[in-house]
């Protein structure tokens, strides 16, 4: 039975668009709240011609599929729809007209004129990127008008989109989110109580940054940053960690024993600490 044929046995599509031209059925519930307009979004989908068994389109095969933002990246209309009534994890098929899909003229020749196409959709995950986004088309002089809050979550937004990316093994690209988190973290402090929170932020965003460096095996760099982390917290265990693997990298094994010595005084039974300890004895 092909996916047409399965979709015309269903019963309860819902109306989407109100003319019939976007139409759901849910086939695994998602949890938490919906895709939010502007959310970078990365989904799993397939797409299927009528009287066709096999997809004309679908990014199933691939391992990781990349973070998709609607309104820039998402061309068909009907499927930016049917995504915002989407949560994480849910599994969707749709149906839509061609004025929702390629239109009247297609999209020769994989697509035919006036044609109707299904596509099932699952939502891997998103993060809601509007505000980020919105921060950096902003002059330099505007962005230092914003509430320090607004700023630290925008950092935290990038932050977010660079773990991901390093989740994915996306280095370079979690790299650079995380520096773009950094460089708006540099603003001079009204109070005590801000530096704190703008050295909270800080801290997370340089170990990340460390961290990063060190999977794509520029140690200099992990270590540089490293050494900022311990600017604002000389007792971090994974600071000293992390520098003391970018000092056994570059072969500086004095340096990486009197960092990773010092991280394991803080975390004695780390277990990581104390097997890059027993490669220097």
């Amino acid at each position: 039975m092909s996916p047409f044929q399965c979709l015309a046995r269903g019963r309860g599509l819902r109306d989407l668009s109100g003319d019939g031209g976007v139409r759901k059925e849910e086939l695994r519930p998602g949890s938490g709240q919906a895709v939010p307009p502007a959310a970078s979004v990365a989904v799993k989908y397939t797409g299927y011609l009528e009287h066709w068994d096999e997809p004309f389109c679908t990014n199933c095969y691939s391992k990781s599929p990349g973070l998709m933002k609607l309104g820039k990246d998402i061309t068909l209309g009907g499927l930016e729809i049917g995504l915002l009534t989407m949560k994480k994890g849910e599994v969707a098929r749709f149906v839509f007209t061609p004025d929702y899909a390629y239109g009247r003229q297609g999209c020769p020749p994989l697509i035919p004129p006036n044609a109707t196409v299904m596509f099932e959709v699952e939502v891997l995950d998103f993060l809601d990127s509007d505000e980020s986004d919105a921060f950096f088309e902003l002059t330099a002089e505007q962005q230092d008008t914003f509430p320090l809050q607004k700023v630290l979550k925008v950092a935290d937004t990038e932050r977010e989109f660079g773990n991901y990316l390093y989740r994915k093994r996306h280095f370079e690209g979690a790299k650079d989110r995380y520096k773009r988190a950094f460089s708006i973290l540099g603003r001079s402090p009204s109070s005590e109580a801000e530096q704190c929170q703008m050295d909270a932020s800080k801290l997370l965003v340089l170990l990340n940054l460390s961290l990063t460096y060190l999977k794509l095996e520029r140690p200099a760099q992990a270590l540089a940053y490293g050494e900022k982390a311990l600017k604002i917290d000389q007792r971090n265990a994974k600071a000293l960690f992390r520098c003391g693997q970018a000092c056994l990298c570059m072969t500086e094994y004095e340096k990486a024993r009197d960092f990773l010595v010092r991280a394991q005084h803080i975390q004695p039974f780390n277990h990581d600490i104390n097997n890059e300890l027993k490669k220097l004895a």
